[in-house]
């Protein structure tokens, strides 16, 4: 069988695990502004946290009800569309994928994914 039209990677979880996973890690990027994690994982989580800084960055209560529902917490939507959508200078491209060598026990390749731009959480409203 081919995987013609099957988008994105399973990281050999189920549905219900995979998405909680790459919820959790995008929290984590959002809360710290930069992650380390493998490849796979940050170029899959890019996909899905850039769809959520453009809604985001266009503000209003029902995008930040958007935000709330995907993130699963409140106190991180808030910080994204209160603090870190207007210090986002762009209209796309928001993050950058750098590779950080490979780890030591299962020799994986990690990556530091981040914003292109500088963000300070302590600015904003």
């Amino acid at each position: 069988m081919h995987r013609h039209g099957y988008k994105g990677r399973k990281f050999g979880r189920e549905t219900d695990q995979r998405r909680a996973l790459e919820r959790g890690l995008i929290k984590a990027l959002i809360e710290n502004t930069a992650i380390t994690t493998t490849l796979a994982k940050a170029k899959e989580i890019r996909r899905e946290a850039e769809k959520l800084i453009t809604i985001a960055k266009k503000g209003g209560l029902a995008n930040r009800r958007i935000l709330i529902s995907r993130l699963d917490d409140i106190k991180t939507a808030d910080l994204l569309m209160d603090k870190i959508a207007p210090q986002v200078k762009r209209d796309s491209g928001y993050l950058r994928i750098e590779r950080a060598g490979f780890r030591r026990g299962d020799n994986a390749e990690m990556a530091t994914i981040s914003f292109v731009d500088n963000i300070d959480l302590k600015e904003g409203k």
